[in-house]
């Protein structure tokens, strides 16, 4: 799974932002945010290794400054420290024999939104 944070890392902050380190992707099983955490950050190499029949999340919270976030008093609003844009986005995906799917694309193939 190493490779998943570091690929999302290295990315990012090749644009000059940053990875947020206070929340992670998820498996999904019996329980909803259930077992491996993904981290959105990372080394190459490091963690299990993806098997068939494993399904997760992939959610990185990315910031154009600094990465520190804090949860506001609702409990669930998390902003930047530095008050920086940041934008948060999520996918669900399956391994399977032959590679991986990704459940939440758009069955009409849009990549993005209309207005990008």
């Amino acid at each position: 799974l190493g490779d998943i944070g570091h690929a999302i890392q290295s990315y990012a902050e090749s644009h000059r932002f940053s990875v947020v380190r206070d929340f992670c992707g998820h498996g999904l099983g019996r329980i909803f945010h259930d077992a491996p955490s993904i981290l959105h950050y990372g080394k190459p190499g490091q963690g299990i290794k993806l098997r068939p029949g494993m399904f997760f999340t992939i959610e990185p919270m990315i910031n154009a400054g600094r990465y520190d976030v804090k949860v506001l008093g609702d409990g669930w609003t998390a902003v930047t420290k530095d008050k920086s844009l940041s934008a948060q986005f999520e996918h669900s995906i399956g391994v399977t024999e032959t590679g991986y799917e990704i459940f939440t694309l758009s069955p009409k193939g849009w990549t993005k939104p209309s207005y990008m």
